[in-house]
């Protein structure tokens, strides 16, 4: 115990004469993705024996956190290593720990691997075809170390970075690799073209893919255990002139919350969405492109109504997360079971709430309406730009007008916006042009202080760090469906939504920015057909 002590005071007494000297403290969950040719500045056991790790640069000088920034030898250590001038920050030891396992003792980084493995490519064997290449040299090659350890790397890394998805995109002489970090794409890697081969057919083979098709697309998933998470992952291959394209869509639940009370919801919508949600019937459509949040907010909402009292059903393609007491059906549009007949063979099974991917077709979202008018909640998502256009695309379908207004509880339109990095943000005055485009909505303008991130070691020099959405909520009322049902005209839709006070994505958008949650610039990007 008083060794416990004695080790307790000496922690307290490192952080408390770092913070004197003013030398920053650095959290490295908030850091994202470390270069690996960063991170191998330092060989791995001299980090792990003076707890150390260098994470960037910054004017040429290589930034450098440890636990215990006053220890003579290990500052000699960096020095030693750098070639350059170093900057010294300070991580607490339990912290460090933590950090020092996941980028070193579980081989996360490139650092312990051949170092030719980053290298440019060379002439020669690189120009080899793909289609020369036999199935036993892929099996092979797919099975050695260097293949296995940087895919290893690649995964772990997005991991670490919270990438959506991962890019492996061959060129003429390399082969790139690329996260999609909040919405964004960012380059992480080139790698040599003689090692493409070794990697793609590594993925093809964790991801359960035919190694020797290598002229038709393919689907497939994988679940690994990364940092002691489960994580699931889509795959898919696409042929392209210089070898196989794959994207690797990164399924995290531990990064998502499903928690409804997390989804960015004001308190007025929040309450609005819950009161909804208790309905005992009718339907309820999540409309925004690809990305912008649709299926995390179908399963927040899931999660709110979930009961044993209920017989929840869900039909997907694919099913993204696996959510406890709801059954959940993934279609096979290969042998013809799609949402439609999914949808009527749920019926079959007694469901209090059904839950439809998406409605792609008039029979889909007939079958969907009626259940709807039959005692069944019904949720789903609809590509649209905005909730009032999901009206005009229903009727384009051929729903009748009745079916529509009988139905529909809601429509929801969401954006996925980043989020302002709080380390860097500071004041700024937008341009006169753009206040003037705003000036319909003044009161939401109006003497807020606007923030925008400068970039940071924290965020990667991008100034954001995460994603929150914003929302527009269209609930039909006894006015907008006699709107509806006299004329259909979205104009005339639109004013009444206009004198009922219905909040859009723009007005919900500068809300978050008069809070300082995100940024000017963020929403009238994903507000940009305004204007």
């Amino acid at each position: 115990m008083a060794d416990n002590g004695q080790q307790t005071d000496r922690l307290q007494i490192i952080e408390n004469l770092a913070t004197e000297e003013g030398i920053k403290r650095v959290n490295l969950s908030e850091i994202g993705y470390i270069n690996p040719e960063i991170l191998s500045s330092i060989p791995s056991n001299v980090a792990l024996k003076y707890k150390m790790v260098p994470f960037s640069y910054e004017d040429n000088a290589l930034l450098v956190t440890m636990a215990n920034p006053f220890n003579i030898h290990a500052l000699n250590v960096v020095n030693k290593f750098s070639e350059s001038p170093s900057k010294i920050f300070f991580t607490p030891e339990t912290e460090m720990d933590e950090w020092l396992s996941k980028l070193y003792l579980q081989s996360n980084s490139l650092g312990d691997e051949d170092e030719n493995i980053l290298e440019p490519g060379t002439d020669g064997d690189d120009q080899i075809q793909e289609e020369d290449i036999s199935i036993e040299t892929l099996q092979e090659e797919a099975s050695e170390a260097p293949a296995i350890k940087y895919v290893n790397n690649i995964l772990s890394n997005a991991i670490q970075e919270r990438a959506s998805d991962v890019h492996v995109e061959p060129g003429e002489k390399e082969l790139r690799i690329r996260f999609r970090i909040d919405g964004a794409l960012r380059d992480v890697a080139s790698v040599p073209k003689k090692m493409q081969s070794g990697i793609i057919s590594r993925i093809k083979i964790l991801s359960s893919l035919d190694i020797s098709e290598r002229r038709l697309p393919q689907d497939g998933r994988s679940k690994l255990k990364i940092f002691g998470r489960n994580i699931d992952i889509r795959v898919s291959t696409l042929p392209t002139v210089f070898g196989e394209k794959i994207v690797l869509r990164i399924l995290d639940k531990e990064r998502h919350s499903l928690n409804i009370a997390d989804m960015g919801l004001e308190e007025d919508l929040q309450k609005q969405f819950q009161n909804i949600l208790s309905e005992p019937h009718g339907i309820i459509l999540v409309t925004g492109p690809t990305g912008s949040g649709k299926t995390t907010t179908l399963y927040s909402a899931l999660n709110y109504i979930n009961s044993r009292e209920k017989n929840i059903i869900t039909i997907e393609d694919p099913v993204e997360y696996q959510l406890k007491g709801i059954n959940q059906i993934q279609t096979k549009s290969e042998i013809g079971f799609d949402f439609a007949k999914g949808l009527r063979a749920v019926l079959r099974q007694d469901p209090d709430i059904i839950m439809v991917g998406e409605i792609r077709d008039q029979e889909t979202a007939e079958i969907a309406m009626r259940s709807a008018l039959t005692g069944h909640l019904v949720l789903s998502t609809l590509h649209t730009n905005n909730s009032i256009a999901a009206i005009t695309r229903l009727l384009d379908m051929g729903i009748d007008k009745y079916l529509l207004c009988s139905s529909v509880l809601l429509i929801v339109a969401q954006r996925l916006v980043r989020r302002l990095c709080f380390h860097c943000s500071e004041p700024y005055t937008p341009e006169q042009e753009i206040l003037e485009k705003l000036a319909d909505y003044k009161s939401e303008v109006e003497d807020v202080k606007f923030y925008r991130g400068k970039g940071c070691i924290h965020c990667g020099g991008l100034g954001y760090w995460g994603q929150v959405a914003i929302f527009e909520f269209f609930a039909l009322n006894s006015d907008l469906r006699r709107v509806i049902m006299d004329s259909g005209v979205i104009d005339e839709v639109r004013e009444v939504t206009r004198k009922n006070g219905m909040e859009t994505l723009l007005k919900n958008g500068l809300k978050k920015v008069k809070a300082g949650v995100t940024t000017l610039d963020e929403v009238l990007r994903v507000n940009s057909d305004i204007f």
